[in-house]
Order: structure tokens, then C-alpha cells, then sequence
């Protein structure tokens, strides 16, 4: 596994944060009736891109609204300049996957039960 700098951890961190709390203001205008978790931030080493991992409830319809995220970066990464661009000097490029990890562990849960 890769080894993260403090650096990297501290970015990510923060990111974390403020994507979190724009998807939260976000989601009653633009993905009604969705709750939008970002469950991990990873950033690369020369932390010029953002890997941002989301978790998206209820289910249906993930992949549609993961395709307008997508379609919104530039936005999105906007508005993240404007929050952290005093912390850092280039806002990393974003890049939005779904974390699909609950629906995996639920699954072991159904198989094991069964």
C-alpha cells in the first residue's frame, strides 16, 4: 500500500471536510433527495490530483447523478478554491468516484445470512 505524507494526510483531510459540507449545502439544489457522503479523500504524491470517493443514499440512480458531479467539476472545484485557495497555492484537480464498499460489505452480510 502506498505511503501517504503528512502533508498529504493534512490535504486530504481538509478537502474531505469542505467537500463534505458542499455537498451537503448543495444537495437540496442540485440531487434531491440524495444524501452525498464523501467517505475518503486520497491525494497524490505531488498533490495535484484529488481523488474523491462518494457515497451516495438512497442507491437507484448512482450512476446518473455521479455523471452530473462529474459534469459539475469545474464548479465544484471553484468553489473549493475558494474556501482552501489561502491554504494552498494550486487546488487540486478533481476526480469523483462512487465507494461502493457498504454495498460490498452489506452483500457479504445477505450471502452470510443466507
Amino acid at each position: 500500500m502506498e505511503e501517504f505524507s503528512t502533508r498529504q494526510n493534512k490535504i486530504s483531510r481538509l478537502i474531505q471536510k469542505e467537500m463534505a459540507e458542499y455537498f451537503q449545502k448543495e444537495s437540496r439544489n442540485y440531487f434531491k433527495g440524495k444524501l452525498i457522503s464523501v467517505t475518503t479523500v486520497r491525494i497524490t504524491r505531488d498533490l495535484g490530483i484529488a481523488r474523491v470517493y462518494l457515497s451516495i443514499f438512497p442507491t437507484d440512480g448512482t450512476d446518473e447523478i455521479l455523471k452530473q458531479i462529474k459534469q459539475m467539476t469545474r464548479q465544484i472545484r471553484g468553489s473549493l478554491g475558494k474556501k482552501i485557495g489561502k491554504q494552498l497555492r494550486i487546488v487540486p484537480k478533481l476526480e469523483f468516484y462512487i465507494d461502493d464498499s457498504l454495498d460490498y460489505i452489506n452483500n457479504i452480510d445477505e450471502l452470510l445470512n443466507n
